[in-house]
């Protein structure tokens, strides 16, 4: 007779396999995230392969070459856009779809579906980025101006050590959502299909959702899409940066919580407000205000403005120990919904 506990086969099925394209175990999310926390991006591997994001790039391209008419009416530019939107969002389902269901129907096939979904989350190379504006920082200004012109679109020859270490900051409080809890919160709620279609999304919104002559009717559809597909992922992440401040020493919870009621909904941007105001206040900083882009000044009300202004690389150290942290915390969510879903089950 076998010893074997026989409870064994059954949490193997509950915790790391599906029988559904848009279910994926949280065990399979959190190895997901832990490949891309500890690999990233392998430059050999995409010098090889085109990205995926590459591939969505190349694809909304194409599509708005071909269906962007400037002689179109405003309105007809936007049902253009719109079309172009969901074409691209549809394609990214259903390749999600096809690559989810291939994986359940392969021996280790859900350890493939983490590696490939991998790709999709950016923890790391966002973490690499604004360190690397840190270590330039200290190193001397050029190296600093040099390293932030990789992450923000402003122009790096006006920006002052202050300034680049707000803009540090400010893309890592906003791509923290963008790039690790919205791609992982829709991976956790509608698989590898629900994932992919985030991705589209980000990329649309990346691509054409600009204000500005050529996408301002046709990427509008792009942009509402944007909004609505990271509502609820920036605010959990402003709660992440919260929970998170409550762990790192020097860091304050109680002004990152005050910040985000205070400030956030006053920010140019619908979502972008909420954990750059809980960046701001756990770290005692004033981030976003008035920038330059392209030499002209955008207007924007300052996320904890009776904060410091003369920020510093120190202060870019402090908020990637707080990234760090609200990355562990999004692992151990994932551990707790599993073990949840093992309980109920």
């Amino acid at each position: 007779m076998s010893t074997r506990p026989y409870h064994v086969a059954p949490m193997s099925s509950i915790l790391f396999t599906s029988s559904s394209a848009f279910f994926t175990p949280p065990l399979i999310i959190l190895l997901a995230l832990l490949i891309d926390a500890l690999a990233g991006d392998p430059k050999w591997l995409y010098r090889a392969i085109p990205h995926p994001v590459v591939l969505l790039g190349k694809l909304i391209s194409v599509l708005e070459t071909r269906t962007n008419d400037g002689g179109k009416s405003s309105r007809q530019q936007f049902v253009s856009g719109a079309q172009c939107c969901a074409a691209v969002i549809i394609v990214a389902v259903l390749v999600g779809s096809a690559i989810a269901t291939l994986c359940q129907a392969i021996p280790a096939g859900m350890i493939l579906l983490a590696v490939l979904a991998s790709s999709l989350i950016a923890w790391h190379g966002l973490y690499i980025h604004v360190r690397d504006v840190r270590v330039g920082l200290e190193c001397s200004l050029g190296e600093g101006r040099a390293a932030i012109s990789h992450i923000v679109g402003r122009d790096p020859e006006k920006l002052d050590e202050s300034a680049i270490s707000r803009a540090a900051i400010e893309s890592l409080a906003e791509n923290f959502s963008d790039g690790t809890v919205a791609p992982i919160f829709w991976f956790a709620l509608l698989g590898l299909p629900g994932l992919c279609a985030y991705k589209a999304v980000n990329t649309l919104d990346s691509m054409i959702g600009h204000h500005n002559t050529r996408y301002e009717f046709f990427g509008k559809a792009a942009a509402r899409i944007d909004d609505v597909a990271n509502y609820i992922p920036a605010r959990l992440t402003a709660i992440l940066i919260v929970v998170a401040a409550c762990f790192v020493k020097g860091a304050n919870a109680k002004a990152a919580l005050k910040a985000i009621f205070r400030d956030a909904s006053y920010h140019r941007s619908f979502n972008a407000g909420w954990p750059e105001a809980a960046m701001a206040g756990a770290l005692g900083i004033a981030l976003a205000g008035p920038r330059m882009y392209d030499g002209i000044e955008v207007s924007d009300h300052w996320m904890n403005g009776a904060g410091i202004r003369a920020a510093s690389s120190e202060h870019i150290f402090r908020a990637l120990l707080l990234y760090r942290v609200a990355g562990g915390l999004i692992m151990a969510l994932l551990i707790g919904l599993a073990f949840v879903i093992y309980c109920f089950s």
